[in-house]
């Protein structure tokens, strides 16, 4: 049986294009929480910001990024989610990871690709959705753009309990943040964390957070509603979420369809 989950969202600033700078950083706001929470969400291309230039600030699999995020999982006793600029076989994704505090790796490439910042011409699409399992939780990972695709992110059959965005989602296209992802939570059943850096990017694109947990019936458990840095922990709760899914089991009504490869 699913125990609850406790769950920190870290809204923070990116230091534009200096990987470095930002390992530092967010090791120390970890640090923060360590011995107070089980999994950290940390905002899209944590290290560099929406950078359009991997030729210049990819990083590989057995590089300094993951390596960090391995060991700050191991030290801090929690799993940590967020997304870099990963090269593999000549081609750059910006891919999501899940790292648990015993090393295990589980990643998703960002299959809808923000073709208005050229995203699409940089990038490589991701063909597989991914969930991963950890301390009995089913927990799907998507990155920003995603979030404006319903069908990519169903809940077929109850297959994940929480799903998780992490973005660089821009002030000017504030407005439909927060009610995207209240969709996404009220249509699966599902918690859902959105998690928005902060601070101006080297474009000169503003970000003002917004950072939330929603849970399956839309209640707000979670909600950095400035543009401060900050750091929200919750405490998902694996009976309530059993409860309403048996009580209002609008997931057995669902359509059968498949659009995507699974792989869990």
């Amino acid at each position: 049986m699913r125990r609850d989950l406790r769950i920190s969202l870290v809204q923070s600033p990116i230091v534009w294009e200096d990987r470095s700078a930002n390992l530092s950083a967010y090791e120390k706001r970890l640090a923060s929480v360590a011995g107070k929470t089980e999994l950290v969400v940390l905002p899209e291309m944590f290290t560099t910001g929406f950078s359009m230039a991997p030729e210049r600030l990819a990083d590989r699999m057995d590089g300094e990024t993951l390596a960090s995020v391995k060991h700050w999982a191991a030290d801090f006793g929690m799993a940590v989610v967020g997304s870099f600029i990963a090269e593999e076989k000549g081609r750059y994704y910006n891919r999501a990871f899940l790292i648990t505090p015993s090393g295990e790796l589980f990643y998703y490439d960002k299959r809808h690709l923000f073709r208005m910042a050229g995203e699409d011409k940089s990038y490589a699409a991701g063909e597989k959705r991914v969930i991963v399992p950890y301390l009995g939780w089913n927990i799907c990972l998507q990155v920003c753009y995603d979030l404006r695709f319903p069908v990519w992110s169903r809940n077929m059959n109850r297959e994940y309990d929480l799903l998780i965005y992490v973005a660089n989602w821009p002030e000017a296209r504030a407005s439909v943040w927060q009610p995207l992802l209240l969709a996404r939570a009220l249509e699966n059943q599902a918690y859902v964390c959105g998690v928005n850096r902060t601070g101006t990017d080297g474009k000169g694109f503003h970000y003002r957070g917004d950072s939330v947990l929603f849970s399956p019936k839309g209640k707000k458990l979670g909600d950095a509603a400035d543009a401060e840095e900050q750091i929200i922990t919750c405490c998902l709760s694996a009976a309530e979420q059993e409860a309403f899914r048996e009580k209002f089991p609008v997931w057995k009504d669902a359509d059968d369809f498949s659009i995507f490869k699974r792989e869990s």
